[in-house]
């Protein structure tokens, strides 16, 4: 038997009919490529999701869904929800239980309230935590002032001494809130995680965003024309003394902190009742781990969950949906194969009069046996080395996709 003759034959013939060769590489290819494909997306995406929250002991938030609360105060993807107030942070720090870092990530830069880069309020306690550190610039001291992820700066060639100015959440706002123009005061290096596209500013600046605090001249300073007008019977009934000064709307507020105005800015009430959406909470010892799980595991109010929990309790649906998919796609896969098969055998049987030709020329039925396994065989391997290289290329490529939606 001639082997180079079989090669020559079963080369020839695949080349002929290459669009069937190629439809059928392509339909094995996909039978091998999707399930492992699946399986190793999946994979990659567990361990991204996993080593974030494996560094997050606890984390604190309003009662309700405790996978929203995670990834808002891990991946800060949920802006809308609940918040509490600034006072429940200080009251656990203030208990020596745990180290509490508040954070606000309700406003974003670039593409309004949903925008592609969140504003992250916190305090400076967040960046050891996350072990963040600066590749260029400082960190943040005054108000206005804003640190920004390596993946920010790069992508919009931000750096210190620029500035960046904060999104509206709608295109009208009634309520009078003014963007605020930020400083950016320093730059992180690459961590491989969300902060890289985040923007980092004191809670005191998210506050200022929101409309709580703000700035402007000294009313004392400003003439008639910026004030209201009110009577003696009205200041009576407001139990005013006559010392207070009414302002009108044409006082526009600072929409930037600088030096000149920096002790202009204040806040109305008190810093306690204003709101945070979630808190890292880190507790000294398991004692003090105990005893706050025990003082928020009530229903209603707030909320004191466990990440690394939360993900075990998703990745369990996520694997029983993957089970479900990939029965599926074992199941059209068997069928894929075996149509594959019918059209190797219909095909043969059309070529039973090529393959009498090849008897009648001195061909052993062996060769002929062999000529058939050929094609098969490269088909069969052909398909094998392609799932092979998707399956690399998803390797090389699935950790840059999860970071691009999880940050």
């Amino acid at each position: 038997m001639n082997l180079s003759g079989v090669f020559y034959l079963g080369w020839r013939y695949l080349v002929r009919n290459r669009i069937k060769t190629l439809l059928l590489v392509a339909a094995f290819s996909l039978v091998w490529l999707l399930p492992s494909g699946l399986a190793l997306v999946v994979s990659k995406i567990e361990s991204q999701l996993r080593v974030r929250a494996a560094g997050t002991p606890l984390l604190l938030g309003q009662a309700g869904s405790p996978l929203e609360l995670v990834f808002n105060g891990l991946y800060f993807t949920k802006p809308g929800i609940a918040t509490f107030s600034f006072g429940e942070t200080e009251a656990i720090d203030e208990s020596g239980l745990a180290t509490v870092i508040p954070l606000y990530a309700r406003f974003s830069v670039g593409g309004g309230g949903g925008g592609k880069y969140r504003i992250i309020g916190t305090t400076l306690d967040y960046f050891d935590f996350r072990g963040l550190e600066l590749r260029e610039g400082r960190g943040l001291i005054d108000l206005g002032e804003c640190v920004v992820g390596s993946k920010f700066a790069d992508a919009n060639g931000i750096g210190p001494g620029d500035a960046i100015i904060s999104s509206p959440e709608t295109l009208f706002d009634l309520a009078g809130v003014y963007p605020l123009k930020m400083h950016v005061v320093g730059v992180l290096s690459p961590s491989g995680s969300p902060d890289d596209q985040a923007i980092f500013v004191d809670l005191k600046t998210t506050w200022i965003i929101e409309g709580l605090g703000h700035g402007h001249e000294d009313a004392e300073k400003l003439g008639n024309d910026a004030r209201l007008p009110v009577s003696a019977e009205d200041r009576a009934a407001a139990g005013e003394t006559g010392g207070e000064i009414r302002l009108n709307a044409s006082v526009v507020q600072f929409n930037e902190v600088t030096d000149e105005n920096a002790d202009d800015f204040h806040f109305h009430g008190e810093l306690s009742d204003y709101p945070v959406m979630a808190a890292i909470v880190v507790p000294t010892d398991a004692k003090g781990q105990a005893i706050l799980k025990g003082r928020y595991g009530r229903p209603g109010g707030l909320q004191l969950v466990a990440p690394s929990e939360e993900m075990d309790e998703l990745f369990a649906t996520v694997f029983s949906v993957q089970d479900l998919v990939l029965g599926l796609l074992g199941a059209t896969g068997v069928g894929t194969l075996a149509i594959g098969a019918l059209v190797f055998l219909l095909s043969n049987r059309l070529r039973r009069a090529e393959f009498r030709h090849l008897l009648h020329l001195g061909a052993a039925p062996g060769a002929v046996r062999a000529l058939i396994l050929f094609e098969a065989c490269f088909v069969v391997l052909s398909s094998l080395v392609l799932s092979v290289v998707g399956l690399l290329a998803i390797d090389r490529f699935a950790p840059v996709l999860v970071r691009s939606f999880f940050g």
